[in-house]
């Protein structure tokens, strides 16, 4: 796996996955532009992963702020050969006191976002003989718990949306894959009991650089037959029936 010829777009970077996904590409030698809202913490991990790492301020939710990105990028970089689409707002709310600007604020960075990042993306790599997309989505596509309609509803339309894009983009030798994280502690692991741990299969809870390593894998030169997929990765808890004793 290496990257050293290929630049890398992941969103929502400044921190957690997002970051450990970024820094994955950086040791295998590719650029990274580091896309965000949180300037501080952007350019302070842009700076920290070194000079082939570029931090990018946007706000997802402006479709136009996507559109200039991408003429931005062109120009500085000429191509972005894989786009990882990570960024995402989560905030739980009772139905009944759910706002239209609440809903609408979680899908439009949650999922809205994707769709036209990876639009612009295939606009960029017409033509090319290899493009690679990722859309980070949520085991929560599939399972949930009360007062999470909008950020669940915006996880399985990130798995619909990858298989709808794989289609579309399978003529320019673009794939589209899909990865759902589970429990994946982002800070404070030390901090995390044992029964945190062991209630998962895998006898731990997962770590940002367990999603990172999977998309080195599906974004890997060879790895253009595994397409349109979601792959879930969370210990095994979504293949465990749990019963109160």
């Amino acid at each position: 796996m290496n990257y050293e010829d290929k630049t890398v777009l992941v969103t929502g970077a400044a921190n957690g996955i997002g970051l450990a996904i970024a820094r994955a590409y950086i040791e295998k030698g590719a650029t990274v532009v580091l896309a965000d809202k949180d300037q501080e913490e952007g350019q302070k991990a842009a700076t920290e992963l070194g000079e082939k790492a570029f931090f990018y301020l946007i706000d997802l939710k402006n479709v136009n702020e996507i559109v200039q990105m991408f003429h931005h990028l062109q120009y500085h970089h000429g191509n972005i050969d894989i786009l990882i689409n990570n960024a995402g707002v989560s905030k739980f709310c009772p139905l009944e006191d759910l706002t239209v600007e609440e809903w609408d604020g979680i899908l439009h960075v949650n999922l809205r976002s994707f769709v036209f990042t990876s639009k612009e993306f295939y606009k960029l790599n017409k033509g090319t003989s290899y493009g690679r997309i990722i859309n980070i989505a949520s085991t929560r596509a599939f399972m949930s718990e009360p007062h999470s309609e909008a950020y669940g509803a915006s996880k399985g339309g990130i798995v619909a949306l990858t298989h709808a894009l794989a289609l579309s983009l399978g003529e320019e030798n673009i794939t589209v894959n899909c990865i759902s994280p589970g429990w994946i502690q982002t800070s404070a692991y030390d901090e995390l009991r044992i029964k945190d741990h062991v209630q998962h299969p895998s006898l731990r809870v997962g770590k940002p650089e367990d999603i990172a390593r999977a998309c080195l894998f599906l974004t890997d030169d060879y790895n253009d037959f595994i397409n349109g997929e979601n792959i879930t990765i969370d210990g095994g808890m979504m293949k465990k029936m749990i019963y109160e004793e």
